[in-house]
């Protein structure tokens, strides 16, 4: 028996084109197992309310959802330009000034960070998310920096400037990010995604400030910049200090080159793999959805790509903010991840992931061995802190794993893990076996024609903490 599941998850971005109940409903029953909520735009009033219909999707479908909050970070933006557009030709001097509140249609553009303090003479600076390329020829004042077009272009009010030769010195937190790190504990987001980190030491940073606000959320440390990807070393450190990475290959694109990207993402995605870490991969993965109802032929390649590799979520963007067909694209990409893993495997890795928790690499390694050798149905995880879980879906089975915990925390974020379907339930010793019974009971399994459930149950004889379950069962149900 093996129901049709889909091992790889879906991450859908929250925009204006599915801000209402009904569509965040229609998105989880079509597949979505997680919103991500993009603090660059909204308010909290939006927030509020995006938050309760989600809760309610989830509850309705019977379904954990995770909900993560991306900060915003030191993206910096111009300010609101004179008639939404400035055309620019090259050659062109342009003053970046953190001072000017209100663009007057001169050269003197209004930005939201003040570059002054950071940006050097001779270092590219990109406008409008990498489409006119400028370079700082003066540091004008305390507050504004000149530079020289190297290109035609032009911007607009709001747009993104990318600095990828520029060193913050760990300056990524903004007064704006602190605010929403407050209103997010205040909400119980199930992760927080940093944007723009440059080392491990930033996560270290945002780690320390949730802890002190009580905060249980786990980190998404975004790649995107030149400084995190400088060396497979500090790549590494950043997974192992972080509880998951996303790959934001739309800046990391700006920032380092197009020609990087799909190395770093298969880099990325076997460092999450080797130490049991979430893998996001983000960003134009369906574009051409934004506009068309079908997906070219090479976005299909990039998440079955993905699929192959290994990650644990593959995520939307526009497709699902400012898209004409948002939940096609979500019936789209899980179509691409069931036909993928129906016809090929995850590639190897060279050598067995190894978590903080070696005792329990050792029994999830075990676990999903008697379950191949067994043939079984099913692999169950009893967890409290989700660890379990985490290690099995590390090793990436074939088959549906199931996780059953006694706190809702941490079913939302094991429902971005790979392969995992997770309950929550009071717990009791056999709360695991008695989940597959209740599911087999609601036909949960719908191929099953009645037989019984084979299933390997990994546990610990009693509650502690993260990591320490030490026992398997192979149960028949």
């Amino acid at each position: 028996m093996s129901r049709l599941f889909k091992r790889t998850k879906i991450l859908a971005t929250i925009g204006p084109v599915v801000n209402s109940q009904e569509a965040l409903h229609e998105m989880v029953k079509s597949g979505v197992n997680g919103y991500r909520l993009n603090f660059s735009h909204g308010n909290y009033e939006e927030r509020d309310q995006q938050i309760k219909w989600i809760r309610e999707a989830a509850a309705a479908e019977g379904k954990s959802v995770a909900i993560l909050q991306d900060l915003q970070g030191p993206k910096i933006r111009f300010g609101m330009i004179k008639d939404n557009h400035y055309d620019i030709k090259t050659g062109d001097r342009l003053i970046l000034d953190y001072a000017v509140e209100e663009h007057d249609g001169s050269n003197k553009l209004p930005v939201q960070y003040n570059l002054a303090e950071k940006a050097k003479v001779d270092e590219i600076i990109y406008l409008f998310d990498g489409r006119v390329r400028t370079k700082v020829v003066d540091i004008a004042s305390k507050t504004a920096i000149e530079v020289e077009a190297l290109n035609d272009g032009y911007i607009m009010s709001k747009k993104g400037i990318n600095l990828p030769d520029t060193d913050f010195g760990g300056d990524i937190f903004t007064e704006k990010d602190m605010a929403d790190i407050e209103y997010g504990v205040s909400r119980d987001f199930d992760y927080v995604a940093m944007s723009f980190i440059q080392s491990a030491d930033d996560i270290r940073k945002l780690r320390q400030i949730l802890v002190s606000h009580g905060s249980t959320a786990q980190i998404i440390a975004k790649i995107e910049t030149k400084k995190a990807i400088e060396s497979k070393e500090v790549m590494e450190e950043i997974v192992q200090e972080t509880d998951g990475i996303m790959v934001a290959r739309g800046d990391l694109a700006i920032e380092a080159g197009n020609e990087i990207v799909p190395i770093v993402q298969l880099w990325l995605t076997r460092m999450c793999r080797q130490y049991s870490k979430l893998c996001i991969v983000a960003t134009q993965m369906l574009g051409s959805m934004v506009e068309n109802p079908e997906p070219t032929r090479a976005e299909v390649s990039d998440v079955a790509n993905a699929v192959m590799q290994g990650t644990d979520v593959v995520m939307l963007s526009d497709e699902t903010t400012n898209g004409k067909y948002p939940l096609e694209a979500v019936r789209e990409m899980r179509n691409i991840i069931l036909y993928t893993q129906a016809n090929t495997g995850v590639r190897a890795l060279k050598e067995e992931p190894h978590s903080k928790f070696a005792t329990l690499d050792a029994l999830a390694s075990s676990a999903v061995m008697l379950a191949d050798k067994t043939d079984a149905d099913v692999l169950v995880c009893e967890t409290m802190s989700g660890a379990t879980a985490v290690n099995v879906a590390t090793l990436r089975p074939a088959l549906p794993i199931i996780a059953v915990t006694d706190n809702q925390r941490v079913a939302n974020q094991l429902s971005l893990t790979y392969a995992t379907s997770s309950f929550v339930r009071p717990f009791s010793p056999t709360y695991g076996p008695d989940l597959i019974a209740e599911l087999k009971q609601a036909d949960y399994f719908k191929d099953s024609e009645g037989d019984d459930i084979l299933a390997v149950v990994i546990s610990g004889r009693k509650r502690g903490p993260a990591g320490g379950s030490d026992t398997i069962q192979l149960r028949r149900i």
